[in-house]
């Protein structure tokens, strides 16, 4: 398959034959597997050492003849910590279990049981990545992740820049993608940031972000710009390309696919 390499002001440069990945067959039963392994949300719970944080040793021991002993002072038998002592004497109060001021709840739900602790092999991470680095070159995946460019002209897919895009200001980057992305699809690349509507606001998640575009940049490269999001060959993973559904809209430089094909040939080796 070929595709155009365009050059800093967006327009055709010449045409490249592109690596074998990006024909590929997507296997999207083991991006899905690789996703959800991925997942490092915890689940809903509260913290595990939650009404823990205290000094009380434990259990009051009811033995005579023992020091800090609960014996004939007609206490009940639950942590309890030091707050007052003189002598002999203590004043005690009881900590940790649910009865107790402070104290942790009855029966919470349990986030270790929950926390996902899932494996994937190699080979099926390789997999993968594979799939989701074919998606980006396949329309039909990109017109179902993004509904509003269905039906829409997306013109050559991948997307492959020179790797001179990585050493351009901030808004020259802009105007270049404007060439060769197209003003609809341009519109979606960008990254977004507005205000939740809701009660989501007073509860730590008061902005909404969109994933926006995905650059691709060589090991060596730097890119400089918030517009979107940038990665590196070598920290290029499947929650990058895949966020949200296969077939993110994904740019290239030249030295990010010569180092995708020299990856992937010499693990075939």
């Amino acid at each position: 398959m070929k595709t155009i390499l365009y050059n800093t002001q967006g327009k055709k440069a010449k045409e490249i034959q592109v690596p074998a990945f990006f024909e590929a067959r997507v296997r999207e039963d083991i991006v899905a597997k690789v996703l959800e392994a991925k997942k490092g949300v915890q689940p809903y719970g509260p913290s595990p050492v939650a009404g823990k944080q205290h000094s009380a040793s434990g259990k009051v021991i009811h033995r005579r003849h023992v020091w800090r002993s609960g014996y004939g002072r007609g206490m009940s038998r639950i942590p309890r910590k030091i707050m007052l002592r003189r002598g002999t004497q203590a004043n005690w109060v009881g900590a940790e279990v649910a009865s107790t001021r402070g104290g942790r709840r009855a029966h919470p739900p349990k986030p270790i049981s929950m926390i996902n602790s899932k494996n994937i092999n190699k080979k099926e991470m390789q997999l993968a990545l594979i799939s989701a680095l074919s998606s980006t070159a396949n329309k039909k995946y990109i017109e179902s992740k993004y509904k509003s460019l269905d039906k829409k002209n997306l013109g050559e897919v991948p997307f492959i820049v020179e790797s001179k895009f990585s050493g351009m200001k901030a808004r020259e980057i802009l105007a270049g993608l404007k060439n060769i992305l197209g003003k609809e699809i341009f519109s979606v690349s960008i990254r977004k940031k507005k205000v939740r509507s809701g009660k989501g606001t007073a509860r730590g998640r008061k902005y909404k972000n969109n994933a926006g575009l995905l650059f691709v940049i060589g090991n060596k490269e730097k890119m400089k710009t918030n517009a979107f999001e940038t990665k590196k060959v070598s920290e290029l993973g499947v929650s990058d390309l895949a966020r949200g559904g296969l077939g993110r809209i994904t740019v290239y430089t030249e030295s990010a696919v010569d180092e995708l094909k020299n990856k992937f040939e010499s693990k075939k080796k």
